[in-house]
Parts: C-alpha cells; structure tokens; sequence
C-alpha cells in the first residue's frame, strides 16, 4: 500500500510525522526539559609550585606552603566548609630554559603539588580564595560549580520526566493537525538512538568572580551562575 510522508515546514529533526494512508499514524518528536538550580558545591583546585637553582631549596619550599594550606583544609572540614580534599605528593623535576638568544640557560628545578578541596560553604571559599591566591608559589588553577552527586541523579529523574511530558505535548499537537486521535507512546530513546544523529544532553557549570572592595582591601567574591540540568529525549508515538 503507498505510503505519505507529511512534514511541516521548519520541522527538520526535531519532529517527523509518517502514516499509511487509512492506517494508523506514527509522529516522532523530541521532548526537551531544562532546570536551573543553585550551586551547591565548589571544586577548587590549586598547585603549590616553586623554582630555583637549588633542588633542596625549591622542594623545602614547597613544603613549608603546602603544610599550611592542608592544615587550614582540615580545620575547614572540622567547621564543615569543606567535604573532602586531597593532596598528591611533591614532584620535583628539572629543566634547562631556552633565552632570547636560543641558548640553552642553567639547570632550574621545580617544585609542585597539587592541592583539590570540595567546598559547600562558599562564603569560607571566598575567604580562602583571597588569601591563597595572594599567596607566592600558589596558583589557583580554577572552580568547578555542581549540585551535589545525590541531587543531580534527582534533578535529572524530574527532567527526564517533564521531557517526556513535552515530546507527549509536541506528538499530540501534531496528531490534532491531521485530526487524528490521542497518540500512543510506542518507543522511548537517548538522543539520537532512533535515527542516526547523535545529540548529547548538555550540561553546564557556570562561574563568575568579581572584586568586592570592603573596609579598602579587595576581597574576592565568588557568585556563582545556576547549574543548568537539560535533557532530551526522542519518542515515537502512534495515533489512529
């Protein structure tokens, strides 16, 4: 039996509707679902990191900042600040720069250790932010903002479901077009897993830093943007 193929214009991937004439009506769609919640915890990572001309000299150095540093991060998770942290042993290697001249100079050793640490309480964050990045032979590396593990699995179970909600929406909507009846879910996939285009979930994790001046001394405040959970999901549908 010969076959129509009715697809609205500006439709493209994003919904097709296929049916045998007289016979039932297939529609597929994309379902999307986009939720915006705040950040609720922050992943800091820092290297302590020296140089020099002498070896002894350089990984002494970085020990008496890295020392430090991890002794607040245990009084900090003492004050429930901070959930976990971690701290890889000191490498220490060696290298010959090139000058201006293209000369090879003399031997410089580095130092350097990586130091990562789990924030919940953003407010101490900013406080150790401020005063470690001013801090010689520390480089703060960057943030990492997300919702904490357990409710990001929730967030995603609840936009999962509102874009099934929403394909269910755009298939009935389609269905009534051609006066069909109510559409019937007959497949539920990925992105990308009913036909041949691939189209992952995105997900963000913004941040912003401003300078916030207080009592003359600039103090770093963090402000974090919402993490954005989106899904998609494709479904194919049938309507009589």
């Amino acid at each position: 039996m010969p076959r129509s193929v009715l697809m609205p214009a500006g439709l493209g991937l994003r919904g097709a509707v296929r049916q045998d004439v007289g016979m039932t009506l297939e529609i597929t769609v994309r379902g999307s679902a986009e939720q915006h919640h705040p950040a609720e915890r922050a992943v800091v990572s820092l290297a302590v990191a020296r140089e020099g001309a002498d070896k002894k000299a350089v990984f002494e150095g970085s020990v008496a900042i890295q020392e430090p540093l991890t002794s607040q991060l245990r009084g900090l998770v003492d004050l429930h600040a901070v959930t976990t942290w971690s701290s890889d042993q000191v490498r220490v290697y060696s290298h010959r720069p090139w000058d201006s001249a293209g000369k090879r100079g003399d031997t410089v050793h580095v130092a350097r250790v990586n130091v990562q640490a789990e924030f919940t309480d953003f407010e101490r964050l900013s406080g150790f932010l401020d005063f470690w990045s001013g801090t010689e032979g520390v480089e703060v590396e960057g943030v990492t903002w997300d919702v904490t593990p357990k409710n990001r699995r929730t967030y995603e179970d609840e936009a999962r479901k509102a874009a099934v909600d929403d394909a269910v929406s755009k298939a009935q909507s389609y269905a009534n077009a051609v006066r069909r009846g109510k559409v019937v879910a007959q497949h539920l996939a990925d992105p990308g897993m009913l036909t041949s285009q691939t189209d992952a979930p995105a997900r963000m994790m913004v941040t912003s830093a401003v300078m916030d001046s207080r009592d003359g001394h600039p103090t770093l405040d963090l402000t974090p943007e919402h993490i954005v959970i989106h899904v998609d999901v494709d479904a194919r549908f049938l309507a009589d």
